[in-house]
């Protein structure tokens, strides 16, 4: 297991951001030097935990429970055959590429080590946005992504450090629960009636998502 590529964006002008400027960072490109990763801090003033790494709508994007978005070479294949396109590395936006690791069914608090001294946690899927899909250029792409469920992983930072391309993955913690990110992303988009399974993560969910379970069952239950 390994990152094959860890990818950076630039503030780009594009028609589908939401971002007040009108940027976008979405199109990330591998780097060839090595890149520190850190806490971005709260979501709303926090970015990408990546230096050098733009996030554009800090409304939406960024912040410590997606402070990195990896995505599987696998994947991207798989997508690839689907389109009939290349699907280069960053193609989809993530931060890393990865090859043999399972990203979309890895469990929510799952933990790897990248390289000597990263440590990133699973969080949460990624749900499909505008700006996504004019990025991509494909009719109706945040319902077929949707429908397909292979979301990628955000992560948070546990242990900053610096890594690079090819760097090795290694899987440190798996949670004794099933709840993967794709079955996150399941409950906060289609099937919102799984969202208080989703409480066997714990607080290792997305803020977002827990908060959003905790309503869910508390609209569910008859007044006392």
């Amino acid at each position: 297991m390994k990152v094959l590529t860890v990818n950076l964006g630039r503030p780009t002008p594009s028609a589908h951001s939401d971002a007040t400027d009108g940027l976008t960072g979405i199109g990330k490109q591998p780097s060839d030097v090595p890149v520190r990763v850190t806490d971005p801090g709260p979501k709303g003033s926090g970015g990408s935990g990546l230096a050098g790494d733009a996030v554009c709508d800090l409304r939406h994007h960024g912040g410590t429970d997606q402070a990195v978005y990896a995505y599987a070479r696998e994947e991207l294949d798989a997508w690839e055959k689907q389109l009939g396109r290349p699907l280069p590395n960053g193609a989809f936006g993530e931060n890393l590429t990865t090859l043999g690791l399972s990203v979309s069914h890895a469990r929510i608090g799952e933990r790897w080590r990248i390289g000597d001294e990263l440590v990133l946690e699973v969080t949460s899927g990624r749900i499909p946005c505008r700006t996504f899909a004019g990025h991509l250029g494909e009719r109706g792409w945040v319902k077929r992504f949707t429908r397909e469920g292979a979301t990628g992983a955000y992560l948070r930072v546990v242990e900053p450090g610096t890594i690079r391309s090819g760097d090795p993955v290694e899987v440190v913690h798996v949670p004794d629960h099933d709840i993967t990110a794709a079955l996150e992303f399941r409950a906060t988009t289609t099937e919102r009636e799984l969202l208080p399974r989703l409480l066997d993560a714990g607080d290792a969910l997305h803020t977002e998502t827990l908060r959003a379970a905790r309503a869910y069952i508390a609209k569910q239950s008859p007044a006392s």
